[in-house]
């Protein structure tokens, strides 16, 4: 579509998303509250991305319609929709709200002209929106911020010398006044955000202001820049003062938990009770057809049980909270050293079209796949993983496709359940070992997307042959060995048994044939140094190079693969 209208709306929705990107982790980095899970900037970036993405969907779907054909109403339904489906945390569903009644005061008024009085009127409305969708407003936060900056357009508007257009206006005359009082929005935005840590005890204490208050100003700014076609206004930098780990009720709970339920004669206000006794932080927005849902818990299934007969879910997301105030708490402290050390903080790896999600046990063999840019999930020393874990660390990956990479056949049902639940596009590779992960791990290609990794990936493994020597856990019923003596695997097949050098070296040599390369992975407890592993290997081929890695992984005494 071609409709100038369209196109100036999606270069102010793409501006405001720009300018949030480029703060996004200053944003994280500020969020405490209600929990200090570090992820307000992404979630509010979500949302954004969200709108965008159905205006590029209108456009290509109604190419031959101007927005007065489509009509106004029909649009700004289906961006608010698109935002509230998009929405993920407290930060993307309350932004998803201040979008929603904007709109709705846009659709209201069909034919009346965007100017600054009709801005003023959706501003105030998107302030009562996002209100009325939590139960317990905290002042101090995003919603302070927003009535604030609705508050001071509507004291300008009382004295600005021209606040109505005609409607012949000239699109850059238009631009030029929104953007003017915007600006003065902005400014009240940026004073209430300072004003914040008075208001609420929690910011305070943190030495933060509000994240979400922030990020709102950010995006603002956005919004001021591309109607002038100029640079952002300035915004002061808000910085984590140190390290904290505020305790409050929400950190009790582990699960961050957002899905939509599409449905006919929805009660947003039904759900709440079942939703409260089994976590906090709830949040259900929407209409009678859509509902998004946002509670913290520690079963996430019975929060998606709570609406089993009430309709369809979908966008399902499961963030582990506990997981991420650790990484804020190890983010901010590797600011603060290399800020100490004079170094120019780093920032967080930009999110690429495709990551990778692996399984693994053992710190060394985690540090293995960290080189390789792999995301991990510790499994736990039976490497086993629920559906919700492997949900979590889904959304963990900073990619907007995920390959996974199970590791043991015991773990394919569950990645293959939480692909199927998650709102992000997921590829399921079959890797029955941690060893055979890290060859397939190693043919990940960003920016290719996740089928195509998966398919290079599923290459690898098959030209890669693994091995494994263990101790054994119990007594053989057939008398071939006892607990404790080693066990010797070529695959799945059990090959070797008896001492542990013997039993190495058996499976070393039947790794050997056409081999060009042997990995070894060094397990917690290895009975043989890593010399006597290097002579053993010359079995396998004089040819044959051994790279001996630490894996420190339970269970496994050596992992092995050969290519």
């Amino acid at each position: 579509m071609s409709d100038p209208s369209l196109l100036r709306f999606r270069a102010v929705v793409d501006a405001a998303l720009a300018q949030l990107e480029s703060r996004r982790d200053e944003v994280n980095d500020l969020n405490v509250f209600p929990v200090a899970d570090g992820d307000t900037g992404d979630n509010m970036a979500l949302t954004l991305r969200a709108v965008l993405q159905e205006i590029d969907r209108l456009a290509a779907a109604e190419q031959d319609r101007t927005i007065d054909e489509i009509g106004r109403d029909e649009i700004v339904a289906s961006v608010a929709r698109a935002a509230l489906l998009g929405a993920r945390g407290n930060s993307g569903v309350i932004l998803s709200q201040l979008i929603r009644g904007a709109a709705e005061e846009l659709a209201s008024r069909p034919g009346e002209l965007v100017d600054p009085v009709l801005i003023g009127a959706a501003m105030a409305r998107a302030a009562e929106q996002a209100y009325g969708s939590v139960r317990e407003p905290a002042e101090g936060t995003i919603l302070t911020v927003v009535r604030e900056m609705a508050h001071r357009i509507a004291t300008e508007l009382a004295h600005m010398p021209q606040t109505r257009l005609d409607p012949d206006s000239a699109p850059d005359q238009q631009d030029a006044l929104i953007a003017d009082v915007l600006e003065r929005a902005l400014d009240a935005g940026q004073q209430s955000v300072a004003r914040g840590p008075e208001l609420l005890p929690i910011l305070r204490e943190a030495g933060v202001v509000d994240a979400g208050g922030y990020g709102l100003t950010v995006l603002f700014a956005g919004v001021v820049a591309a109607l002038r076609g100029t640079d952002p206004p300035e915004l002061e930098h808000h910085r984590a003062a140190r390290v904290t780990r505020p305790q409050h009720e929400s950190s009790t709970y582990r699960y961050c938990t957002n899905f939509a339920v599409t449905g006919n004669g929805l009660d947003a206000r039904a759900f709440v009770p079942a939703l409260e006794a089994i976590g906090d932080s709830v949040l259900v927005v929407g209409d009678a057809q859509t509902l998004k849902v946002h509670v913290h818990t520690d079963d996430p299934d019975a929060a998606t049980g709570a609406f089993a007969t009430a309709g369809s879910i979908s966008h399902l997301d499961v963030a582990d909270m506990h997981a991420q105030v650790e990484e804020r708490a190890d983010r901010l402290a590797a600011a603060a050293a290399e800020a100490t050390d004079g170094a120019v903080p780093a920032t967080a790896r930009p999110t690429a079209p495709c990551g990778v999600l692996a399984v693994v046990s053992g710190d060394g063999i985690r540090r293995l796949y960290e080189g390789l840019g792999i995301h991990v999930l510790d499994g736990g020393a039976t490497l086993n993983p629920s559906t919700y874990d492997l949900l979590a660390g889904i959304h963990a990956v900073a990619a907007e496709q995920v390959v996974v990479l199970p590791n043991s056949s015991n773990v394919f049902m569950a990645a293959e359940r939480a692909a199927e639940l998650s709102e992000k596009q997921v590829a399921v590779v079959r890797s029955r070992s941690q060893q055979a992960g890290l060859a397939a791990a190693v043919a990940l290609d960003p920016a290719r997307d996740a089928a195509g990794n998966a398919q290079a990936m599923e290459a690898a493994l098959e030209r890669v042959r693994t091995g494994a020597v263990a101790p054994a856990a119990r007594d053989d019923a057939g008398g071939r060995f006892r607990a404790g003596e080693a066990i010797g695997f070529l695959g799945d097949e059990l090959v070797a048994w008896g001492e542990p050098a013997a039993t190495l070296r058996s499976v070393l040599a039947g790794l050997g044939e056409h081999a060009e390369l042997i990995t070894c992975i060094v397990g917690d407890g290895a009975p043989l140094s890593d010399g006597d592993v290097s002579e053993l290997a010359s079995v396998a081929g004089d040819r044959i190079e051994l790279d001996l890695q630490p894996g420190g992984q339970p269970s496994y005494w050596w992992l092995l693969s050969a290519e």
